[in-house]
């Protein structure tokens, strides 16, 4: 897998009265084989030690002095992430992307393929909204708790792409391939393995942000915490 990808969408509102009906992201499913993850777990730890994700925070300017005004400001300006079967434009309230490259080494040894080394880069970017002006203390009190929430949202996210990259190259490094002296094969079964994980990942982001939103999750609770107070 490289290039870029997108997760951890929290959608933004259009009404001030709509916070409760935050929609979720379109479903896919698909689980990982057995024997594909039997083969990453028996990889040594010691291969997953050797690379850390970057990790950077943007930000979008809102404004507003009260909460009500801050809210409506995230929906006018958050971070398009698509369009809605209308063709409207999609927006967040914080976003989860990455960037993930690779450097391999693919070595033919005996008219086999072996993957001695697979080093990532990942580049994580939570993108958070940001008052554009000074608030006044009770609104400020408000506004931090509840940028603290999205942030920690966004960041079960993250770790979630850090697994997903980490089981990468638990598979990868020292995957053999035999009768592959042209290092064909080999790059077919990891391309393989990376759909199914890739797929697997989205998915388990997904089902968290269905939880977080649901009646009764941690963002619902956050929201309104901030829209109406404790």
């Amino acid at each position: 897998m490289s290039g870029a990808g997108s997760e951890g969408a929290l959608f933004a509102p259009t009404t001030v009265s709509g916070y409760g009906q935050a929609p979720c992201p379109d479903s896919h499913s698909r689980s990982m084989k057995l024997t594909l993850l039997l083969a990453a777990l028996l990889v040594p730890s010691s291969a997953l030690a050797d690379w850390k994700p970057v990790e950077t925070v943007a930000t979008y300017a809102i404004s507003g002095q009260t909460v009500e005004e801050l809210y409506v400001s995230i929906g006018d300006k958050g971070p398009v992430i698509g369009k809605d079967s209308a063709g409207n434009e999609r927006r967040a309230i914080a976003h989860t992307n990455f960037k993930l490259t690779w450097q391999r080494d693919y070595q033919p040894q005996g008219g086999a393929c072996v993957l001695k080394t697979a080093r990532p880069k990942l580049v994580i970017t939570y993108t958070l909204p940001k008052p554009a002006v000074k608030l006044a203390p009770e609104v400020r009190a408000r506004w931090d708790a509840f940028a603290a929430g999205l942030a920690a949202h966004e960041k079960v996210h993250g770790a979630g792409i850090v697994d997903m990259v980490d089981r990468i190259v638990a598979f990868s490094t020292g995957l053999t391939v035999a009768d592959d002296p042209g290092c064909t094969k080999i790059r077919a079964e990891l391309t393989n393995y990376l759909d199914q994980l890739s797929k697997a990942q989205r998915q388990a982001s997904r089902d968290f942000d269905k939880v977080e939103f649901g009646p009764g999750g941690n963002l619902q609770k956050l929201i309104a915490t901030f829209l109406i107070g404790d």
